[in-house]
């Protein structure tokens, strides 16, 4: 699908966006969040922040965090469908939460340690990799 100009609104959302959750998912081959719906509700439910992106009213792309907002934020899912990628997309999702808990002492996200192009965007925020095993951790 080949895109002209779009107009993306950010806004926070939450569990009435749970089948395009799904979709988002399923879409980017992100299988492990899809095998139980109850366990995956409750952790949207239980997320400190979620954002999604809006291309007309439908849910494209999301950035979802965990932790207590003040001394730790965890940023647990960062997802953009295939369509809409190479737009900065990812980039804004990241940098609302990146400035949202700007003061937060410990600012992490989490990544396979071979995925070129995540460690790539991460390391372009500044962010510091420590890695064991296949994964890798980007600190703020």
């Amino acid at each position: 699908m080949k895109l002209g100009k779009i107009m993306i609104e950010y806004k926070e959302f939450g569990l009435e966006e749970f089948e395009r959750i799904k979709e988002i998912y399923q879409g980017e081959g992100w299988s492990a969040y899809l095998h139980d719906d109850e366990a995956l509700k409750r952790a949207f439910d239980k997320s400190l922040y979620c954002l999604g992106a809006y291309d007309e009213n439908k849910l494209i792309g999301f950035v979802r965090s965990v932790g207590d907002g003040e001394h730790i934020v965890l940023v647990q899912d960062l997802i953009v469908e295939a369509d809409y990628q190479r737009r900065k997309i990812g980039t804004t999702l990241l940098k609302h939460v990146w400035d949202r808990y700007i003061n937060v002492r410990m600012f992490q996200v989490n990544t396979d340690i071979e995925d070129e192009r995540d460690n790539q965007f991460y390391r372009s925020f500044g962010m510091k990799p420590i890695s064991e095993g296949n994964m890798i951790s980007y600190f703020r």
